[in-house]
């Protein structure tokens, strides 16, 4: 069964005297455990339709089914709870919450949940470790490289243990040896963890990665195929 599935997902934007079909009739489904890639150039729906299905934005029609759940018609007070529960974001820019420490930025979001402290402490304290970063758990973000900030931003999306985890150009602003390790550590969760995510990138190392490549074009799905690298891990 599908974790994910999107309907005949639209999103018009009329701000000019000129309508924008940002999304034009969108139909995918995602399984637990996927590595998925969605590709194609600026301005082809990628980042739109990684919001519709995180639900941070709405579409103009079509549905967005999340665990068989509509997502689309949820009232916003549930939708906020429901993203806080069951999705993981990580955004090219970090979104770390500055006064506080790398530990307490991976403990915020279980705090909202009411996860108790030891709890909270021992998932942070896990997720910090595959991440590398023991070490700075008690440092504040400022004083992280940029690698070291999007890895703290992963270990905060993994915290809540969502249903699947979206990233939106993780590793637009990162050096090359920061991007790789990033993705490494990614893909390891990915297989320890059975997360699945799924990335909007025009990076080919994260393509490289993905067992999956969903390709859009002026808001349309013209390819969708499993790599290699699917194949390879089905045969272990």
């Amino acid at each position: 069964m599908s974790i994910i599935e999107v309907k005949a997902l639209t999103k018009t934007y009329n701000e000019t005297m000129v309508p924008v079909h940002a999304l034009n009739g969108i139909d995918l489904a995602f399984q637990k455990g996927e590595f998925t890639a969605i590709v194609g150039p600026s301005g082809c729906g990628k980042t739109t339709l990684l919001n519709m299905i995180g639900g941070l934005d709405q579409p103009t029609s079509g549905k967005v089914m999340i665990d068989a759940r509509d997502i689309t018609v949820m009232p916003s007070g549930k939708l906020v709870d429901f993203r806080l529960h069951n999705i993981g974001f990580i955004f090219q820019s970090y979104n770390l919450i500055p006064v506080l420490t790398v530990k307490e930025n991976v403990e915020f979001i279980m705090e909202l949940q009411h996860t108790s402290r030891k709890d909270r402490e021992e998932r942070a304290r896990y997720l910090l470790d595959e991440m590398g970063l023991r070490d700075k758990m008690n440092v504040r973000p400022k004083y992280l490289s940029g690698g070291q900030q999007q890895r703290v931003a992963v270990a905060r999306a993994l915290a809540s243990k969502p249903i699947f985890v979206l990233a939106d150009e993780p590793t637009a602003n990162l050096d090359s040896k920061s991007a790789d390790t990033l993705l490494e550590m990614m893909a390891e969760l990915n297989r320890k963890e059975e997360m699945t995510f799924i990335f909007s990138t025009h990076d080919q190392r994260v393509m490289d990665k993905a067992r999956r490549l969903v390709t859009l074009e002026d808001g349309k799905v013209i390819s969708d195929q499993q790599t290699e690298k699917h194949y390879a891990q089905a045969l272990h």
